[in-house]
């Protein structure tokens, strides 16, 4: 198994001091939260958590743009690799989309992976002129135009929403960037066992996972993807804490696990408190982890 430090809860000033110290103590990825904007008022609920409790956390927060971040990040380390987990896909023009992430995966020698998501606000459509309505058909045509681009060779698409004719997009990563696709919805799942190199999950309980896991298989196994050794399982316990925790998430198919290892109750300036969770989870778990 591998472990993934989630940066939702620090500071964006801690970034880069933290994916040092996270590459130094063996870590495999760091991921970041995606917000466009937060909007004074929405109808929307979200689908993990409290909404009220959600609205309050990303009130309160600062978000970096995730490309801007990976780069930042990658710039000062040489093997830790990104994703943001996850970006939302259908809310963005799909080339601009793909020239950012082929020229970050470029430029940090392909240690770039996409969270890809949807978004559970209705106001990140509507107020970029997307059709929320029509997300799930804009976000599968957006990862058809992002696999397209990173061929690097002349390609062109004739959808329902996008339409364009022959063009090459260059440079592009030696290795198409790795899409885990988000969500825990049946559509989300069978996006995911369908066009996915991976899945990632929002924060949920073993138990919960398990059956999302057990889900997205039978999805896989519908799709012939199940033999794929390279697909990717992330899976978010934040209850999970003792290496026995994270034996079991493994045990159930999670083949990357995220989390934050400091209390939630650290503030997220505080990057000396942070940088020591980062160690001490390493010392106490990804060392031992067989």
């Amino acid at each position: 198994m591998k472990f993934v430090l989630q940066l939702g809860f620090t500071h964006y000033t801690n970034y880069m001091n933290l994916a040092r110290e996270a590459e130094r103590t063996g870590w495999h990825s760091l991921s970041m939260p995606d917000s466009l904007f937060f909007p004074r008022a929405t109808d929307s609920d979200y689908p993990y958590a409290d909404t009220d409790a959600i609205r309050g956390y990303l009130e309160q927060s600062e978000f970096i743009e995730p490309f801007v971040a990976m780069a930042s990040m990658a710039a000062v380390t040489e093997r830790l690799r990104f994703y943001p987990g996850v970006l939302k896909v259908p809310v963005r023009q799909p080339l601009i989309l793909a020239k950012s992430l082929t020229s970050v995966a470029v430029m940090s020698g392909g240690r770039i992976s996409l969270g890809a998501g949807l978004s559970p606000w209705k106001e990140d459509f509507v107020y970029n002129g997307v059709d929320f309505d029509k997300r799930g058909e804009i976000m599968d045509e957006c990862i058809e135009i992002l696999r397209g681009a990173m061929t690097g060779e002349f390609f062109e698409y004739h959808g329902k929403h996008f339409d364009f004719g022959p063009l090459r997009m260059q440079p592009v990563p030696a290795q198409p960037v790795p899409i885990l696709v988000g969500g825990h919805s049946k559509p989300a799942l069978r996006r995911a066992a369908r066009v996915g190199d991976g899945w990632a999950s929002a924060n949920t309980d073993l138990a919960t996972l398990k059956s999302l896991i057990d889900q997205l298989n039978a999805f896989r196994a519908d799709f012939g993807t199940l033999d794929r050794e390279d697909y990717e399982i992330h899976g978010i316990d934040f209850s999970a804490r003792t290496i026995d925790d994270f034996r079991r998430m493994r045990d159930i198919g999670v083949t990357h696990a995220g989390l934050v290892p400091w209390s939630s109750k650290v503030a997220p300036t505080d990057l000396a408190t942070q940088l020591d969770a980062v160690r001490r989870f390493s010392e106490e778990v990804i060392a031992h982890m067989d």
